[in-house]
């Protein structure tokens, strides 16, 4: 958002907005000269910020959804655990909002710390301090690019988008593969202001995947069963984590139990190997335990 836009989003005047910037107290960035506000953080912002919302209230009545990034094994776990939850895809760091909002049961994630190579852990420490979470590692995943079928444009790296003008279609702002696939390009020297890119960005990435599919992009990042799902190439890039956050105080509760325990069933083995790209090994560990 601009100054304008979080000073309308938090109904205060502009002034009170720069006062903040000064003083260090809002979350922000400064691009190309412009004052620029992450809605998620300034949502996570007030949240920390708040005096009105009793955090053991939000914890006692945290509704049964799942929200975060998308997953095509978590997506299908969740119809079949007997305790079935809705899933609202909104990506990595808006689940992460909502969830430290009290919206969600769980938040799943798959968010690169740069600095450390580490998923999930620093991002997580950053938005809920106080909230006593645990993180539950759900899966390896093979992430790469997604291409239609034949790879008619030849992509084999992610040099080639640039160098065969091929038509990217990016994420929003925030989701895990979004700042994956940023973090990739500056590795291998890719400028991805020389990249043409789609008008808007995929929310999810099966939306990726549908625009491809239709020809209306010929690139984007996704995991390896997405592609596999839709009949797509697959051009694996690198692995990643994929982790479920929830409050210490649910983990036993009925829905998330029932989750994890059909995790540990062959009919979850085998949904994971007919999806393609996932790693199992570590399912239903305890990365992160914040009390």
């Amino acid at each position: 958002m601009t100054v304008h836009e979080v000073a309308d989003y938090l109904r205060v005047k502009e002034r009170k907005i720069y006062d903040l910037i000064n003083q260090k107290q809002i979350p922000c960035t400064r691009v190309t000269g412009k004052w620029l506000f992450p809605r998620y953080l300034i949502d996570m912002w007030l949240m920390q910020n708040s005096e009105s919302v009793s955090q053991d209230a939000l914890l006692r009545s945290a509704p049964e959804i799942v929200v975060g990034s998308h997953d095509p094994l978590l997506e299908w776990a969740l119809r079949e655990s007997g305790r079935p939850m809705a899933m609202q895809t909104t990506g990595s760091m808006e689940g992460l909002s909502r969830f430290a909002a009290g919206e969600a049961l769980i938040c799943g994630m798959h968010v690169l710390d740069t600095a450390s190579g580490e998923f999930n852990t620093q991002a997580i420490k950053n938005a809920l301090p106080d909230h006593g979470v645990v993180a539950i590692e759900w899966a390896w995943r093979q992430q790469g690019l997604i291409v239609a079928p034949g790879n008619p444009l030849e992509l084999h790296s992610l040099e080639d988008i640039t160098d065969k003008n091929a038509l990217l279609i990016d994420r929003q702002s925030g989701a895990g593969s979004r700042i994956l696939l940023d973090h990739l390009f500056e590795q291998a020297g890719v400028d991805k202001m020389l990249i043409k890119t789609t008008d808007k960005p995929a929310r999810t990435e099966i939306d990726v995947g549908l625009t491809i599919s239709c020809g209306k992009a010929d690139v984007g990042i996704a995991v390896a069963s997405v592609a596999r799902q839709l009949r797509l190439d697959f051009i694996p890039l690198t692995k990643e984590r994929f982790d479920l956050v929830m409050r210490r105080i649910d983990y036993f509760e009925p829905p998330i139990q029932n989750l994890l325990e059909l995790t540990r069933t062959p009919a979850f083995i085998e949904k994971a190997e007919e999806l393609g790209g996932y790693e199992l090994s570590g399912s239903g560990k305890v990365v992160l335990n914040l009390r």
